[in-house]
């Protein structure tokens, strides 16, 4: 092997910022600066490979890159959360660039440069944050991924990108350094530690503490504002002012998954499950979870903005994790890891297809999209086989996800849980199947008329107006992950077992 697991792990970081320079010194030519993107996604995907592989094998590679004032580490370890989470991010991110291609290009933006730049810098912070080896470096690479975000959400300059941006910086800086950093610093001030250890590191220290678990726990739940936990969520809607690309990045491949992934985490490596089962401190932001889902989806059915939809879709869809966590169970736990997966590939579908509608049909409405199936056959089949996996309908991926948390939902005693996953699923079928189905059912309304029923009209081929080959090819190819991840639940299952094996 040319490059060692524990070495993968840091060239992981590194590959990105070199990509970085490289985009940038072929600022000038978009044909060598979109290929050194691409390179660099290539060279990446094959370093998470590597250390995907190592650790499916059972070794925990890791890297100390150098200690910090008081003997605090900045160290990564891959362990089998942080190892799917990096090929997840590494394989989406590639994909996304192929897609960002084709919509820069298709919409004509300015400022491509610095847009394939900033995204090379995430996703170096969402390597560092797969593979913190405990909580402060998770922290580090947590605040340098949203400050490198940031001029991807107000990318477009106009006030409401400025706006959005605000309300996007203040919120996730807000709650990570008002609550994150002080319940960092707590766990560090009880436990002497702040490393992710199987089975968690504050069972001992706060055996006898009363309400204390919980009121930690609830710094962390709320102080990891990516995880988008209401009433932390107001800066996932705000930030869809930034091109499609954008939005399917930060849904998908890197800054909403670093909230749910290090909520999970912590929950596993900090708490322990079995801690937090045994005192219960888990329960109160298991219902807050559960109600941060019904009441997202609740005000996604009522958008019309596509954008928009998706976004509070999102907000919900990210309450599955926070809930699997708070749940205590095996089970839950690994519904929520496998959430993780078969989100991003179904929701990355849908964000890209609207930016495939918005480019080829320049539709950003709901009630605009009547009739264009047709038209946009691949587009819409496509969003198709997204919303199903996010509805959780067989046979797409995230039909495992739901199930696994109705499962621990049970074994927790918890059986109204179940019942808010049965009316979550029920809604998303209204507010996301709804979309493809008036596309190919119903003829466009016109103004001031209500629309017609027409039945499934036929596809002419020969008429067909897509938007270009590299906004459409990408939905296609992450429906068709979110197809595979159905069949191929069982190794992911197994593959990440481990992480509830030490408890």
């Amino acid at each position: 092997m040319i490059v060692s697991p524990a070495n993968a792990t840091v060239l992981s970081l590194l590959v990105p910022l070199i990509g970085f320079f490289a985009i940038w010194a072929t600022g000038k030519s978009p044909n060598l600066r979109e290929a050194m993107t691409l390179i660099t996604g290539l060279v990446l995907m094959g370093l998470t490979f590597i250390v995907f592989g190592a650790v499916g094998a059972g070794a925990r590679p890791g890297y100390l890159l150098f200690t910090v004032v008081g003997g605090l580490p900045i160290a990564f370890q891959a362990e089998p959360l942080g190892a799917m989470f990096a090929v997840l991010a590494s394989v989406l991110w590639f994909v996304n660039s192929l897609y960002s291609i084709g919509y820069m290009r298709g919409h004509d933006e300015k400022h491509q440069t610095r847009f394939y730049m900033c995204f090379a810098i995430a996703i170096a912070s969402a390597m560092g944050v797969a593979y913190a080896a405990n909580l402060f470096t998770l922290f580090i690479f947590y605040e340098v991924l949203t400050l490198s975000t940031f001029p991807l959400v107000t990318h477009k300059g106009d006030e409401a990108a400025k706006q959005g941006g605000r309300v996007y910086l203040g919120l996730l800086m807000g709650t990570s350094i008002g609550l994150l950093l002080p319940a960092i610093v707590w766990v560090y001030s009880i436990a002497g530690t702040t490393d992710f250890t199987p089975g968690g590191v504050l069972a001992a220290p706060l055996s006898e503490a009363g309400a204390l678990p919980a009121l930690l726990l609830g710094l962390f739940a709320f102080g990891i504002g990516k995880a988008a936990l209401m009433p932390a969520h107001p800066w996932l809607p705000n930030a869809m002012v930034a091109p499609t690309p954008v939005s399917a990045f930060l849904h998908a491949v890197a800054v909403v998954k670093a909230g749910v992934f290090s909520v999970l985490k912590i929950v596993v490596y900090i708490f322990g499950v079995d801690f937090l089962k045994d005192t219960g401190a888990s329960i109160p932001f298991m219902w807050i979870a559960a109600g941060s889902i019904l009441l997202a989806s609740a005000i996604a059915m009522h958008k019309d903005n596509l954008k928009a939809r998706l976004a509070y879709s999102t907000v919900s869809q990210l309450s599955y994790v926070t809930l699997g966590a708070m749940l205590a169970t095996q089970m839950g736990v690994m519904g929520g890891a496998m959430q993780i997966a078969t989100h991003a590939a179904g929701k990355m579908t849908l964000f890209m297809c609207a930016g495939a509608i918005y480019v080829g049909a320049h539709k950003t409405l709901v009630s605009e999209m009547r009739g264009l199936g047709p038209k946009m056959p691949f587009t819409f089949i496509a969003f198709f086989f997204g919303a199903m996996s996010i509805v959780g309908l067989p046979p797409m991926g995230g039909s495992w996800p739901k199930f696994l948390l109705m499962l621990g939902a049970a074994d927790a005693g918890q059986l109204a849980i179940i019942a808010v996953l049965i009316v979550s699923s029920l809604l998303n079928v209204v507010y996301l199947l709804s979309i493809p189905l008036q596309a190919f059912y119903l003829a466009p309304a016109g103004e001031g008329e209500k629309p017609q029923g027409s039945g499934a009209k036929a596809i002419d081929w020969r008429n067909i107006d897509e938007a270009p080959l590299l906004c459409v090819l990408p939905p296609i190819i992450t429906a068709l992950f979110a197809l595979l991840l159905f069949f191929f639940a069982d190794p992911l299952y197994a593959y990440l077992a481990p992480i509830m094996e030490a408890r």
